[in-house]
């Protein structure tokens, strides 16, 4: 039970993930659908969000050793791809933006919640929680941890699969369940997967989902 080989480690293991990001979402939902934002919801989602991220990160860098490393490459020693698919999440939330305002998308719980309360600081709280820190907790949970233990064989079924059921975590814990919303969160997931099995590291992951989440900050002030 205690190496990613086990399936019912894997099992507890990634229950125990789920439901500490879901304490931390949680705790991001009070903060920003409060009637004013409070400082000690802040502070609540800075301690709750930091022993996630501290978790997730000394856990993912621990059972790391369990698998072959051989193919890891820097996820900026190819500056193309990097460009390449920083212009497609750029693109994808333009998209997005132009359903929304001409054809007829809802708005996401994210843009409601600001705009039911908007002020600067309850901006850059969201700028901050929404815009990066819960990205990067997701793209652990829904591409690093689910990839290590559910989908690590090297067959290419295996790697459809797994990217088909990262999309969908991903736009599950978006929390955006209207049909268009959930289609676009579906292909940013699969492409945040895919991007994960093409580098071999998940920080081009990472850094594709807190630019996707800058992004989607960005257009809440526009």
């Amino acid at each position: 039970m205690n190496t990613p080989q086990s399936r019912e480690g894997n099992v507890i293991r990634y229950l125990v993930y789920f439901a500490v990001f879901i304490f931390t979402a949680l705790a991001d939902n009070l903060a920003i659908k409060s009637s004013a934002i409070s400082i000690w919801n802040i502070i609540l989602f800075i301690i709750v969000a930091s022993m996630c991220t501290l978790f997730y990160i000394y856990r993912y860098n621990r059972e790391q050793r369990f698998f072959d490393s051989r193919f890891n490459v820097s996820w900026l020693s190819s500056f193309r791809m990097t460009l390449a698919l920083s212009l497609v999440v750029a693109g994808g939330r333009i998209g997005i933006s132009y359903l929304q305002l001409y054809r007829g998308m809802a708005a996401s719980p994210l843009q409601n919640a600001y705009l039911a309360h908007a002020s600067t600081l309850l901006y850059w709280f969201m700028m901050v929680a929404n815009g990066l820190v819960m990205p990067i907790l997701e793209e652990y949970l829904c591409t690093g941890f689910l990839f290590n233990y559910w989908f690590c064989a090297e067959r290419k079924r295996v790697a459809y699969l797994g990217i088909l059921c990262s999309g969908l975590l991903y736009a599950v814990l978006s929390f955006q369940f209207a049909p268009a919303a959930l289609v676009c969160n579906l292909g940013f997931g699969m492409l945040f997967a895919w991007s994960y099995l093409s580098t071999q590291t998940i920080w081009m992951p990472i850094y594709l989902a807190a630019l996707n989440g800058v992004l989607t900050m960005v257009t809440l002030a526009v």
